[in-house]
């Protein structure tokens, strides 16, 4: 479940946050995070106390129409995600090998992982999740290298993580506020992790071990997100400290006498730095040695690695969830990479490095968009007492949960209309619109249900049939007590 929160795309996201406001932004990824491990806590509890997954729960309370977008959605957060999953390990490669191997085949070699990975899933689940644990502490390992490398003011770190403030911020500043948010929230996830609790023995007609299964997972995730956000903080402050108000030219000319070979990557101005997860290790490799690139880069693969499995499993759970559709993983892995490696494979080949970086921009708006079709149900499920019984969300967590979501939606809408509005052509506007139309109206639709879930019985039309009625009629009860 913490890999969505360390996946190239939450990388790529706190370089730029450090690069761009220094560690002003701390704070927001200490919030995002926080707000992402109390929706995971809703996403488990549904999973313990029904005995079901998301995707399973939305296959049974939701008609057809909407059961059908709804996973189209996800598929393409899933896809949105491995797209990431195959540009970080693909610019990971090619620094690694000093640019022997090209990015397209970077691209073609994350073919491969994906069978490994299969075969080490035969082994178990508790082998997987050791091979998980692995790459998550290289990830530590990697970028703790780097912040000790290069030593940020702890001073500075502790007042931007703690103390919400963004002194001399302007519109670059909070636009990277935003993105972290869309970042670090993945929609797949709680569709993922509502499946995975199940993995756990769970005597569901004894209240008092659901009780403690929930406490447990709950602890779990805590301790899971507590270690993805310390490394995210290694990646923001390693880029805050080094990279904050630095210019092109100071970075041209940094790696222009250490004899690097991308110092052409940089423009000869004063205009300020940008960077990518490729810029990123260039110039890491600039100011402090080629074993701070080589590091940044195992770094990277290790997160791009990391990722695959993820949605795999996601893809297979809401597959089986929504359709019904019992398929292998193999079978799963394959048409999900090959989506996935198809765009990338062509933006790899006939364009250059940044424009392959540059979608990581483009799939974490992507993603953004489909938060809602995994916020909204897990909130709507979790606040029906006929799905939940007495574990059923409380007035308390219903305000909460209805106004986290809220925030978060909408911090994401914005950021997906700052994306187009960038975008300064007036054909992307048209399509923009055309598709806002139909997303608003289904955002609308589901929204309308979890209201009426929420208690406000008035906003339930006299001849339409509620969720949970829809659940009684089929004789299908999602109940904690079989």
């Amino acid at each position: 479940m913490s890999i969505a929160y360390l996946d190239p795309g939450n990388i790529e996201s706190d370089l730029q946050s450090g690069s761009v406001a220094g560690f002003k932004l701390l704070w927001v990824l200490l919030v995002a995070t926080i707000i992402g491990l109390l929706l995971q806590r809703l996403a488990a509890r549904l999973g313990v106390v029904t005995g079901l997954h998301l995707a399973e729960v939305c296959n049974r309370q939701y008609p057809k129409a909407p059961r059908i977008l709804l996973w189209l959605m996800v598929e393409i957060a899933i896809i949105g995600s491995d797209m990431q999953e195959v540009i970080g390990s693909a610019i990971a490669i090619n620094l690694l090998s000093v640019g022997i191997i090209p990015l397209w085949g970077g691209v073609l070699i994350t073919i491969v992982d994906t069978f490994f990975f299969l075969f080490l899933d035969k082994y178990g689940l508790r082998k997987l999740e050791a091979f998980f644990g692995l790459l998550i502490t290289i990830m530590a390992v990697t970028f703790g290298y780097e912040y000790i490398r290069v030593s940020p003011d702890q001073g500075q770190l502790l007042k931007g993580m703690f103390f919400p403030y963004c002194e001399g911020c302007g519109t670059r500043q909070l636009e990277q506020a935003v993105g972290i948010v869309g970042a670090v929230i993945m929609p797949h996830n709680m569709y993922l992790h509502s499946a995975l609790v199940k993995s756990r023995e769970v005597n569901r007609a004894n209240k008092k071990e659901v009780r403690e299964a929930n406490k447990y997972f709950f602890i779990e995730s805590a301790i899971a997100l507590f270690i993805s956000f310390i490394i995210n903080v290694f990646v923001v402050a390693v880029f805050a400290e080094a990279f904050f108000g630095k210019t092109n030219i100071e970075v041209h000319n940094e790696c222009f006498n250490k004899t690097s070979p991308h110092s052409d990557l940089f423009p000869n101005n004063t205009d300020t730095l940008e960077v990518d997860i490729y810029k990123g290790g260039v110039v890491l490799g600039c100011f402090f040695g080629p074993a701070a690139l080589y590091i940044w880069a195992i770094g990277i693969l290790a997160a791009g690695q990391s990722s695959t499995m993820t949605g795999t499993y996601s893809g297979q759970f809401v597959m089986e969830g929504f359709l019904n559709l019992k398929w292998s993983r193999f079978a799963r892995v394959i048409l999900t990479r090959s989506i996935a490696i198809t765009p990338t494979l062509f933006v790899a080949i006939f364009q250059d490095v940044e424009h392959l970086t540059g979608m990581n921009d483009f799939l974490n708006v992507l993603q953004s968009l489909q938060l809602p079709f995994a916020l909204i149900p897990v909130l709507t499920f979790t606040s029906l007492r006929p799905v939940m019984n007495e574990f059923a969300n409380g007035l308390g967590w219903k305000i909460a949960g209805g106004i986290l979501i809220l925030i978060v939606c909408s911090i994401n809408i914005y950021f997906v209309v700052v994306y187009v509005s960038a975008l300064g052509h007036v054909v992307f506007y048209v399509i923009a619109a055309l598709l806002s139309v139909a997303y608003m109206c289904f955002v609308v639709y589901l929204t309308w249900q979890c209201l009426v879930a929420l208690g406000l019985k008035f906003l339930q039309c006299g001849d339409t049939v509620s969720i949970h009625q829809i659940m009684l009629a089929e004789d299908q009860p999602a109940s904690p007590i079989n």
